[in-house]
């Protein structure tokens, strides 16, 4: 692998907080199993693969890959670091993985006040365009813009409207200096976006995510768009 993480579990080590990163499709992401009970004292430990993305919690990077693609990308402070330097990996046809026999205990507590939202959105956004690469984009737009509208109702549900509203003027603020880091990472990407898409899920099972992602209907139109885009997208030689 390029970079690894470790099983990362709740603070007193009863719960998972991540055993590997989720991306659903519209750049949505969360740590994968967190909450979930662990197995039995002496059970063996799940074995190592891959996963979307590795969480910074404790996280492993091979120094030439670090130092090729540049660390963590400016700008985003918190969340979605992680996220989007294991989607460069991916551009560039590495691996990223968990080794489950690594284990560290993660203090983590998910609500953080309605500013986190405000980061977690912005950086969203910014991940997309820097990483996506354009079919994909362009296939997924109508996604893109239907997320956004749906937010607007669950913001103001949740208190955060304000927050969502600020990502937004910080995402354009930060257009020209986006759009140069995105032709940098574009670059240097030789995957064909079929294959990089592969590790996109069109899934939203975060217990996060509240009625949203129980939504059976929900559920089946994300999976079904999901079918179709991945149809569209294909596997065309030569599509880098």
């Amino acid at each position: 692998w390029a970079a690894w993480q470790a099983l990362v579990r709740s603070e007193d080590g009863a719960a998972l907080n991540s055993a590997g990163g989720v991306i659903h499709f519209t750049g949505i992401a969360w740590a994968g199993g967190d909450g979930e009970a662990l197995g039995t004292p002496g059970e063996p430990s799940p074995e190592p693969g891959e996963v979307a993305f590795a969480s910074g919690t404790c996280l492993a990077v091979r120094r030439d890959d670090w130092n090729e693609l540049g660390g963590f990308p400016e700008g985003f402070f918190l969340y979605h670091e992680d996220v989007d330097l294991s989607l460069r990996l991916r551009l560039a046809e590495q691996r990223v993985g968990i080794e489950p026999r690594a284990i560290v205990n993660h203090a983590y507590e998910f609500e953080k006040g309605p500013a986190k939202w405000r980061q977690l959105e912005r950086n969203r956004w910014a991940t997309i365009i820097r990483t996506y690469p354009t079919r994909l984009i362009a296939i997924l737009f109508p996604a893109l813009v239907a997320t956004e509208l749906a937010l607007l109702p669950v913001s103001i549900a949740g208190g955060w409207l304000t927050q969502k509203l600020r990502s937004w003027i910080d995402l354009m603020r930060a257009a020209p200096r986006l759009l140069r880091s995105r032709r940098e990472v574009q670059a240097r990407r030789t995957v064909a976006t079929a294959d990089f898409a592969r590790y996109l899920s069109p899934d939203l099972d975060s217990q996060h995510l509240g009625r949203v992602g129980r939504s059976k209907t929900i559920g089946w139109l994300l999976r079904g768009y999901w079918a179709l885009a991945r149809v569209l997208l294909g596997r065309r030689r030569g599509d880098v």
